[in-house]
């Protein structure tokens, strides 16, 4: 029943929290679904708050340790459960809490389950193989950012691209980027970037939140759509911890969307200073190679042959002459050695001759045949011999021997 008031007879606050109180516990012990954050244990009381997932609104949640313990591990912060609890108003203070009576993980197991069915059936169709990937324009000269409107994904990745490179051009297509109308939203920008013919790259930008709030970015239709762009598109969803499927499927995955700035364009002093060492390492390299040449130039010039040619001639001249010289005086002295060779030779072949013998007064005598006569006794009366003196040859008959 409502409480009749006015201005001038009003209740104090006592009552208006006393019917409040009453109103609350008329709901008795209720089931409660939501999403777990600022999960905290502090002695044997455990505090929390149970977030509605897709509405911007959360409760406070108190209850004793064992009912957290009883629950196990996959009570975290993050984790999506269903709470048995019992509406409770603090009158003193004015605040209602939920007081925990038990507490069950939902969704969540089944949740990992069916994202990890989907990934091993693109994994099998070759939706996340490297070679898949293109490589990402050096300077795109427009950029095509599907993010939710008024974002800080939309802020980071701007202000973090214009300020490595002042003169980079933006495509901005707002979407809802959680919820029931993501996926679709996120589908029409990226087809209608795609069809862009301006844009030579699509980031896909959102700020961290609940493995609930990402999960448009790992839906089946959307990570199809990304594999089958024309464009590369990078994917920059959450923080680094996060990993929808968007990811794997991207052709760069950029752990934040200032990390997507970054990887999209590249730092304008960065490159100035890397042009400036390149000129610098130009300028050192022709710098030696002109020097090399010109050291060189200099040692063939400091050469002889070049220095003073005719000193040259004239060198290779004398060794001509020297070795002439050597050459008539080895020869000469073969000459002369081969003469006395020869002389000797002569005068032993002189001494060793019978004509020598015959010079002395001997004589050869020899029969017709030419045989020579060494004995009287050899020869028969009356047969003619040939006498061989010094100065010529002589006919005679043998007339009588005697002996010696």
């Amino acid at each position: 029943m409502a409480m009749e008031t006015t201005a001038e007879s009003p209740v104090p606050v006592r009552t208006v929290l006393q019917a409040v109180s009453g109103w609350i516990g008329r709901l008795g012990r209720i089931w409660v679904e939501g999403q777990i954050t600022d999960l905290n244990a502090r002695g044997g009381t455990v505090y929390m708050t149970l977030r509605d997932p897709v509405a911007n609104m959360s409760v406070r949640v108190v209850g004793p340790r064992a009912a957290f313990e009883a629950a196990g591990p996959a009570v975290t912060d993050g984790a999506r459960v269903v709470v048995h609890a019992k509406p409770d108003f603090w009158i003193n203070r004015g605040t209602f809490s939920l007081s925990v009576l038990e507490i069950r993980p939902v969704g969540v197991g089944e949740l990992l389950a069916r994202l990890e069915r989907l990934k091993q059936v693109l994994a099998s169709e070759g939706l996340f193989r490297p070679e898949r990937k293109r490589p990402l324009p050096f300077l795109p000269g427009r950029i095509g950012l599907i993010c939710g409107r008024d974002s800080d994904a939309e802020h980071d990745v701007l202000q973090n691209a214009r300020r490595r490179w002042p003169a980079v051009a933006f495509r901005v297509e707002n979407t809802a980027v959680q919820g029931s109308y993501a996926v679709g939203e996120v589908m029409e920008a990226l087809r209608a970037l795609d069809a862009d013919p301006e844009i030579d790259l699509i980031i896909i930008a959102r700020g961290g939140g609940a493995m609930e709030d990402l999960l448009p970015f790992s839906d089946e239709a959307l990570v199809r759509a990304v594999s089958a762009a024309r464009t590369p598109v990078v994917s920059a969803i959450g923080h680094e911890q996060d990993a929808p499927i968007l990811d794997l499927v991207a052709d760069v995955r950029a752990s934040t969307p200032t990390d997507a700035a970054k990887k999209a364009v590249p730092d304008v002093r960065e490159q100035l200073q890397l042009v400036r060492q390149l000129r610098d390492r130009g300028r050192r390299c022709l710098a030696g190679a002109v020097e090399r040449e010109l050291a060189w130039l200099r040692a063939v010039r400091s050469r002889p042959a070049l220095a003073d040619p005719v000193r040259e001639i004239e060198r290779q001249s004398e060794q001509v002459a020297a070795l002439r010289d050597r050459t008539r005086r080895s020869l000469s002295g073969a000459l002369d050695r081969a003469g006395d060779e020869l002389s000797h030779t002569r005068a032993r072949l002189l001494a060793l001759s019978p004509a020598a013998t015959l010079e002395r007064g001997y004589a050869i005598v020899q029969r017709e045949d030419g045989a020579v006569v060494r004995e009287a006794a050899a020869v028969a009366d009356g047969e003619a011999l040939h006498v061989r003196l010094a100065g010529g040859r002589l006919g005679v008959s043998v007339t009588g021997r005697e002996k010696s």
